[in-house]
């Protein structure tokens, strides 16, 4: 069955003093979420598991983010979380300490609902 995309949201998240690039994606992981509400799930009767959920992390050093950790604070669907080059280290006032800065755009796929549903007045 053919999926649809049904949400796309993005974020961004830092960490200022410690060079942490998962605390950063993590960061950005929730300021995406936190600029969502569905409720097509419990209007329309759909489970939670129906939803495959994409998440790509941008960061200067992608090998450094925890995708499994990242995968386990999402709340709902089955989760896939890949981290690729992008986002901005800052260089800090000692020009030594960089401020992290990652972006995360979280896709949510559902499988086609057409003629799942009937039109009614």
């Amino acid at each position: 069955m053919a999926e649809k995309r049904i949400i796309l949201e993005m974020g961004t998240g830092n960490d200022l003093y410690g060079q942490d690039y998962t605390k950063a994606a993590r960061r950005a992981v929730q300021d995406a979420l936190h600029h969502s509400s569905i409720t097509l799930f419990s209007e329309l009767g759909i489970d939670h598991t129906e939803m495959r959920v994409e998440v790509t992390i941008a960061v200067q050093n992608p090998e450094a983010v925890d995708c499994d950790l990242i995968a386990s604070d999402l709340p709902r669907g089955r989760a896939k979380v890949r981290a690729v080059f992008g986002g901005l280290d800052v260089a800090g006032v000692d020009g030594k300490a960089p401020h992290v800065i990652a972006t995360a755009a979280i896709e949510a796929w559902l499988p086609d609902q057409a003629g799942r549903y009937r039109w009614s007045e």
